[in-house]
C-alpha cells in the first residue's frame, strides 16, 4: 500500500511540475519570442535538477542545524515528513529523472 501512495505522490508532483513549466514557458514564449519545445526543454531539464537536488529537506535541515544546536535541539528526524511517502531518493528517481528525461526528449 505504501508503494501505490509514493507513486501516486511521485504522479502528482510531477504533473503539477509539469503544468508549472508549461505556463512558464508559455509565458517566456509570449514575452521573449522563440521556440516553444526547444525552451519547455530546457526548462524541464533544469526543474528535475532542482528536483533531484532539493527533493528532500536536507538542504533546510543543513540550514538550522546551528540554531537547534546553540538551542540545545536534536537535529530534525527524517521521518517528520509531513505525511510525505517518497524520500529525496524517490523523488529523484519518480520526478527528477523523468523530468530531465522529457527534456533531453524535447530538445533532440
Amino acid at each position: 500500500m505504501t508503494v501505490v501512495r509514493g507513486l501516486r505522490e511521485a504522479l502528482v508532483l510531477f504533473v503539477i511540475a509539469v503544468l508549472v513549466v508549461a505556463a512558464a514557458v508559455a509565458l517566456w514564449v509570449v514575452v521573449a519570442g522563440g521556440d516553444y519545445t526547444s525552451r519547455l526543454g530546457v526548462a524541464l531539464i533544469v526543474v528535475g535538477a532542482l528536483f533531484g537536488v532539493t527533493g528532500d529537506l536536507t538542504l533546510s535541515r543543513i540550514g538550522m542545524l546551528d540554531a537547534r544546536s546553540a538551542f540545545g535541539v536534536p537535529p530534525e528526524r527524517e521521518e517528520a515528513g509531513g505525511g510525505r511517502v517518497l524520500t529525496g531518493v524517490g523523488i529523484f528517481l519518480f520526478v527528477g529523472l523523468p523530468l530531465i528525461l522529457a527534456g533531453v526528449l524535447l530538445i533532440t
